[in-house]
């Protein structure tokens, strides 16, 4: 296999979860992927943990202390300029949190049955197809 000549970039989301709903934000549209719906989060910084660095994304975005949770899924994806690693750690908001959009522009709890009904950035869409899957088992 030989080595991608894209950039590679490590991405942290958290996957938020209130019994059958799942926490979603929305991209601005002066961000790249503006409008686009995805599980909060962002790039981890050169010497930083990626749970130190979920946790200070969720806080600069929706003004939210969480407990970052173990890694629920990992996934790749490549963009046309660059490929993303992206850590998903199920996350629970600390006692008597509430997001807000602080640097996103929307944000829902959507229930898993709804969630193919989202515009979701192309590397979250195997999370949304995992969380349905899971949602209406066989």
């Amino acid at each position: 296999m030989s080595e991608s000549p894209l950039p590679r970039k490590l991405i942290v989301a958290g996957l938020l979860t209130r019994g059958d709903l799942v926490f979603l934000s929305k991209r601005r549209d002066d961000q790249a992927l503006g409008g686009y719906w995805e599980f909060p989060g962002g790039k981890v910084e050169s010497g930083e943990a990626p749970e130190a660095a979920l946790a200070r994304e969720l806080r600069e975005e929706l003004g939210v202390e969480v407990d970052v949770g173990r890694v629920w899924d990992v996934l790749h994806h490549a963009y046309p300029t660059f490929e993303i690693v992206m850590l998903v750690y199920a996350c629970e908001l600390a006692p008597g949190q509430e997001p807000r959009p602080v640097e996103v522009a929307d944000i829902a709890w959507v229930g898993r049955d709804r969630l193919s009904e989202y515009d979701i950035l192309p590397a979250d869409a195997p999370l949304v197809e995992r969380l349905v899957a899971e949602a209406n088992p066989r």
